[in-house]
C-alpha cells in the first residue's frame, strides 16, 4: 500500500513539473523575406559578376597591389577582428564539453574530534575497530576517489547552444569577409585620390608659370603705358591666389598619405604610386550579374544570415530552460580514518549513483525575461537582414547608375577643358596686341584652371564609383 502511494505521488509530482513547463509566454514570429528585384535596370540578361573576380585582376596598378597586401597583414582593425574569431572558435569548445560529462579526482585529509556527549560521539565511544580497540581520537579521514556529474541533454538545450556557437564562428568569419572587402575599397580609393591630387598639383604648377608670364607682361606693358597699375595688381592677386592654393593642395597630400598609412598599420612614409596621366587612366568596366547574386557575394548579407541562424537556436535553448531536466552524479573511490585501512576492500569502498528530475515551476520570471529577449534579438535580426539586403541592392543601383553619367559629363568636361585651354592663349595673343581687355585675360585664365580641376575630380569620382560598385557586388574578399 505505502508502495502505491509513492508512485502515485512521484507521477503527481512529474505531471505537475511537466504541465508547468508547458506553459510558454507568448511569441511575436516573422518570416524574413529575401526577395529582390530580377535587375538593376532592365530586363536581366547575364549573370556575370564581376564581385567573383579577385582584387588583383581589377586593380592592375602594382603600386596600389604592393599597399593592398600590407594592409591585410598588418591593418589592426582586421587583426583585432581575427581574434575575434578565434574567440568565437574557443566558444565552440566551451559549448561542446557541456554536455559531455565532467569527471574529475579527488584526495583529501583531515582529523575530526567530535564531542562525546552527542549523538555521533557516544557512537564513536561505543565502536570497536577490533576487539579491546575503541575508536582513536582525534578521528582522522582520509579519502581518494573518482567523481562524474552529466546533464543527460532531453531537450537538445546544450546541442543547440553548441550549434548556435558554431554558426556564430562562421559568421565572424563572414565578417572578415567585409571587414577586407571595406579595406580593398578603402585603400584604392585614397589611393586614387592620391594620383587626382598630384595631377591637380601639377595643373597648378603649370597654371602657376602660365600666370607669372602674364604678370611680367603686363608689367612690361605699364611700364609702357599701355595698361595701368590695376591691371598689374589684379595679375599679381590672382597669381598668390593660385599659390596659395598650392599649399592647401600639399596638405590634402599629406592628410591622404597618412590615412593610407594608417588602413597600413604603420607611421607615416611616403606613398610609393605611378605618377602617370591620371586623366588618361582606364577605369575597369564591372559587370553587375542578378541582384539574387547579393545573397551569396555579399558577406555582410551572409553574416547576417548565419547570426539569424543562430539566433533561432537561442530560441530554442531559452525555451528549453523551462522543460525539467535530467542530472546523473556519481563517485567511486576509497575512505578510512587511518591511511592503513585507506584501500582495504571491501570495508573501505565508497559508492554512489544518484539521478534528479528538476524543472521551475514557480517565479520564473527570470526565464520569461530570457526567452522573451532571445526571441526579440531574433525579430531584430529579421529586420536587420532585410536593411542590409535593401541596402546592398540600392548601393549596387545607385553606382550602376552613377557609372553611366559620370562617362558623359567626362566627355564634356574634356570638351570644355579643350576649348578654355585653347581660349587661354587666344585671350594673351589678342591682349598682347591689345585688341582685349586684362578682365578676360584673368577670367579666361580662373575658368580654364577651375575646369581642368573639375576634369580630375570628374575621373577621380569615376574611379570611386567603379570601386563603391566594386564593394557593393560583394567583390575583393575572395
Amino acid at each position: 500500500m505505502q508502495k502505491r502511494n509513492i508512485q502515485k505521488y512521484s507521477w503527481i509530482v512529474l505531471t505537475t513539473l511537466l504541465l508547468g513547463s508547458c506553459k510558454l509566454p507568448a511569441l511575436v514570429n516573422r518570416e524574413v523575406s529575401n526577395t529582390v528585384p530580377e535587375s538593376y535596370t532592365g530586363p536581366a540578361t547575364d549573370s556575370t559578376n564581376s564581385a567573383s573576380i579577385n582584387w588583383k585582376t581589377i586593380f592592375t596598378d602594382p603600386d596600389l597591389s604592393a599597399l593592398i597586401d600590407t594592409a591585410l597583414a598588418h591593418n589592426q582593425e582586421l587583426n583585432i577582428l581575427l581574434q575575434e574569431i578565434e574567440i568565437s572558435k574557443n566558444e565552440i569548445r566551451a559549448r561542446k564539453g557541456e554536455y559531455l560529462p565532467f569527471v574529475g579526482v579527488k584526495a583529501g585529509a583531515g582529523a575530526t574530534k567530535v564531542p562525546r556527549y552527542t549523538n555521533i560521539g557516544a557512537l564513536e565511544a561505543t565502536t570497536e575497530i577490533k576487539p579491546g580497540k575503541e575508536m582513536p581520537e582525534p578521528l582522522g579521514e582520509f579519502g581518494i576517489g573518482a567523481y562524474a556529474s552529466w546533464e543527460v541533454d532531453i531537450w537538445h538545450k546544450l546541442r543547440n547552444a553548441t550549434k548556435a556557437a558554431s554558426i556564430r564562428y562562421l559568421a565572424s568569419m563572414e565578417g572578415k569577409n567585409f571587414m577586407i572587402t571595406n579595406l580593398v575599397a578603402e585603400i584604392a580609393s585614397s589611393y586614387y585620390e592620391l594620383l587626382a591630387l598630384d595631377k591637380q598639383l601639377e595643373i597648378l604648377q603649370q597654371n602657376i608659370a602660365i600666370q607669372q608670364n602674364a604678370y611680367e607682361l603686363v608689367k612690361v606693358q605699364k611700364e609702357a603705358t599701355k595698361v595701368t597699375e590695376l591691371a598689374v595688381r589684379r595679375f599679381d592677386a590672382q597669381l598668390a591666389s593660385t599659390r596659395s592654393m598650392e599649399f592647401n593642395i600639399r596638405q590634402q597630400i599629406t592628410e591622404t598619405e597618412n590615412r593610407i598609412n594608417f588602413l597600413l598599420g604603420r607611421f607615416p612614409q611616403p606613398i610609393p604610386r605611378n605618377r602617370g596621366d591620371f586623366e588618361q587612366s582606364l577605369v575597369p568596366a564591372l559587370q553587375t550579374g542578378l541582384p539574387t547574386q547579393l545573397l551569396f557575394n555579399r558577406p555582410d548579407i551572409r553574416q547576417s544570415e548565419l547570426e539569424l541562424s543562430a539566433a533561432k537556436l537561442d530560441v530554442s535553448v531559452a525555451r528549453a530552460q523551462f522543460y525539467p531536466s535530467l542530472g546523473i552524479q556519481s563517485a567511486i573511490g576509497f575512505g578510512a580514518f587511518n591511511p592503513g585501512y585507506l584501500f582495504k576492500a571491501p570495508e573501505s569502498m565508497l559508492f554512489s549513483l544518484m539521478g534528479d528530475l528538476a524543472a521551475p515551476l514557480i517565479n520564473r520570471n527570470a526565464l520569461k525575461a530570457s526567452y522573451l529577449n532571445a526571441n526579440a534579438k531574433q525579430m531584430q535580426l529579421v529586420y536587420e537582414y532585410e536593411q542590409k539586403l535593401l541596402t546592398a541592392f540600392l548601393e549596387t543601383k545607385n553606382q550602376v547608375s552613377n557609372i553611366s553619367k559620370l562617362e558623359n559629363s567626362y566627355l564634356q568636361k574634356k570638351q570644355q577643358v579643350e576649348d578654355l585651354v585653347l581660349s587661354v592663349d587666344i585671350s594673351n595673343r589678342l591682349f598682347n596686341a591689345a585688341r582685349a581687355d586684362y578682365t578676360e585675360v584673368l577670367f579666361t585664365q580662373r575658368e580654364a584652371l577651375e575646369a581642368r580641376f573639375e576634369l580630375v575630380e570628374t575621373k577621380l569620382k569615376q574611379w570611386q564609383a567603379s570601386i563603391n560598385l566594386y564593394h557593393a557586388l560583394g567583390g575583393g574578399w575572395k
